[in-house]
């Protein structure tokens, strides 16, 4: 049973930094693309970047410059650094994986962390 466990979330003022991490059960190569998602509330759930097998990344324009994705192949785990975090950077991050399938020219994501809380303060 594949499992995703987030950890790193917590309180932190504006320009402050958070590392995020994803924790998987298995091989995070076996996974066609890892990605993190944050959902504030009222809003819609968010990509926020995403790695793929071969390494290459994608971020949204609201965290450019600011956020980068990694990984350890040797720990199994993904990684999401936040540096000069915003207020409007506050939601719930998870974790999630996909096995590669494409919807709309993106990837499905079938396995899903419990999520973690990221709280900036003004």
């Amino acid at each position: 049973q594949v499992q995703l466990v987030e950890s790193g979330g917590g309180l932190v003022q504006a320009g402050g930094s958070l590392r995020l991490s994803c924790a998987a059960s298995g091989n995070i190569y076996s996974f066609a693309a890892v990605a993190w998602y944050r959902q504030a509330p009222g809003k819609q759930r968010e990509l926020v970047a995403r790695i793929t097998r071969d390494g290459s990344t994608n971020y949204a324009d609201s965290v450019k410059g600011r956020f980068t994705i990694s990984r350890s192949g040797a720990k199994n785990t993904v990684y999401l650094q936040m540096n000069s975090l915003k207020p409007e950077d506050t939601a719930v991050y998870s974790c999630a994986a996909s096995r590669g399938t494409m919807n709309r020219d993106s990837f499905q994501y079938d396995y899903w962390g419990q999520g973690t809380q990221v709280t900036v303060s003004s």
